[in-house]
């Protein structure tokens, strides 16, 4: 049974319980819903309840548990020579699922020979792995069998479950029973899980990365990495891998486009809380807005195409500073625009949110309205806008795909704001990029950097968020 199917036999016995429960106690009360303990809706919901929770715990584990079930039934099926380590281990499983696949799709899984199976997928065109080999086909066959054998048993279970609590709720339901109750702790529970998950989400991505930077110091001295001056990885050994060269790169492109942002975004903010009438501010706001939702990419070909050969020609050529279009300034100001909404809309509604009661008192005392804005609403809203400033900050040092396109992909430190250079993000991403194996210093170390990278936001974060509650003026 597919997962689609489930969840639908999951809704359908859901609807059903609430149906069958509500009829059932409005019969058990003689049609008077004033001898009820609750409203007629919340016994429906707490039949429902006890059918989606127990199918939908059961699915999602089910979901998670039997892949890492097959994999070990998969790994024993294998020879040990092609399992010998972790990485060998990943890419055989990657794979005899690509083979899977691509046999389940086509009809391929009958006792069909090595050379057969070769054939009839040269022939469809099925490029899901470079070579078949018997092993691997054997493995690929167990899979399919293991998966269609998990489907089956993982739909008979959820739907015995499914059907275990709604004949367990319409057992206990009766007029005394306190389905309100019930329904609103479940649902505070329900509440209080996704709450939690952002928490489990962070725990996650630090222990995942936690790990294999463990496994990276333990081939690569730590001292080089957070002191070293040279980046230069190099896959068949005696690389240099420096952390400093980077993070310069990060901070210096961080810094140009704060120097954009800001100074844009804040002044657009205090013309739309504090000069703007109410329909220019209804078309403004929203078009600034609109450029927080264009892709990243479509970004960094304005930097590429428009921005690079713009500074190029005009500054960094005419001044002698440089002859390439990839170069910090062009990203920098590319970010900066791209953080202009992030940082007028905050303002914005932070400036909005100062009592009209100052303003007034500021008018009354003879103050004029730029004398009001500049000593009374920037300094009570001064806070928040420095909380946004650090936010769009921890949003500058963490873009990856303007960078790339505009920035250019040289490690260096330099103080010329027209020559290229790079940033953490960039090179995560290009040392993780291809087949390389997770057995080398120089794959390990995008772990490293993620790490470091994810400190440092999460230190700008709660700066940002410590500035905010600490001087932050609460009014009436």
């Amino acid at each position: 049974m597919s997962v689609p199917i489930t969840l639908l036999l999951i809704l359908v016995l859901a609807v059903a319980g609430h149906v069958l429960a509500r009829r059932r106690v409005l019969a058990l009360a003689g049609g008077d819903a004033r001898r009820l303990h609750s409203l007629p809706g919340h016994y429906g919901w707490h039949a429902a309840l006890w059918v989606l929770v127990p199918g939908l715990v059961a699915l999602a584990l089910w979901l998670v548990v039997q892949p890492l079930i097959i994999e070990s039934r998969l790994t024993g099926l294998l020879p040990p020579d092609m399992t010998a380590n972790e990485s060998d281990r990943i890419l055989i499983l990657t794979d005899v699922r690509r083979l899977a696949a691509g046999l389940g799709a086509n009809g391929l899984q009958g006792e069909l020979t090595l050379d057969a199976v070769q054939t009839a997928l040269d022939d469809q065109d099925i490029a899901v792995v470079a070579q078949v080999t018997q092993p691997v086909l054997d493995a690929a066959r167990a899979y399919l069998a293991l998966s269609a054998a998990g489907s089956v048993w993982r739909g008979v279970v959820v739907a015995l479950l499914a059907i275990g609590g709604l004949l367990w709720a319409l057992r206990v339901t009766h007029p005394d029973l306190r389905a309100r109750n019930h329904v609103e702790r479940l649902v505070k529970g329900l509440l209080v899980a996704a709450s939690l998950v952002a928490i489990l989400t962070t725990v996650g991505i630090v222990l995942s990365m936690l790990g294999q930077m463990l496994r990276f110091f333990g081939m690569y001295p730590w001292q080089d990495f957070f002191f070293g001056l040279t980046w230069s990885p190099n896959f068949r050994g005696n690389s240099a891998l420096g952390l400093l060269p980077l993070l310069w790169g990060t901070l210096y492109i961080s810094l140009i486009s704060l120097i954009v942002a800001v100074p844009l975004g804040l002044f657009a903010a205090i013309y739309l809380a504090e000069y703007a009438g109410p329909q220019f501010r209804a078309v403004v706001k929203p078009a600034i807005e609109v450029i927080a939702g264009i892709p990243t990419v479509v970004f960094g070909l304005f930097a590429l195409v428009t921005v690079g050969p713009f500074l190029r020609d005009w500054f960094a050529q005419p001044l002698g500073l440089g002859s390439s279009g990839s170069s910090v300034m062009t990203a920098g100001i590319v970010i900066g625009m791209l953080n202009v909404p992030f940082i007028s809309s905050l303002a914005d509604d932070i400036m909005n949110a100062v009592p009209q009661a100052l303003r007034d008192g500021s008018y009354a005392l003879g103050a004029t309205q730029s004398e009001t804005i500049r000593q009374v609403v920037l300094p009570a809203a001064l806070p928040g806008i420095m909380g946004a400033c650090l936010l769009a900050a921890s949003r500058a040092i963490g873009e990856t795909m303007i960078v790339a396109m505009g920035a250019g992909a040289a490690a260096r430190l330099d103080l010329n704001p027209f020559e290229a250079m790079t940033t953490i993000t960039v090179k995560i991403v290009s040392q993780l990029t291809g087949d390389n194996e997770f057995d080398s210093p120089e794959t390990l170390v995008a772990f490293a950097l993620g790490m470091t990278l994810f400190v440092i936001t999460l230190a700008l974060n709660v700066w940002a968020l410590w500035i905010v509650r600490k001087y932050r003026e609460q009014y009436e």
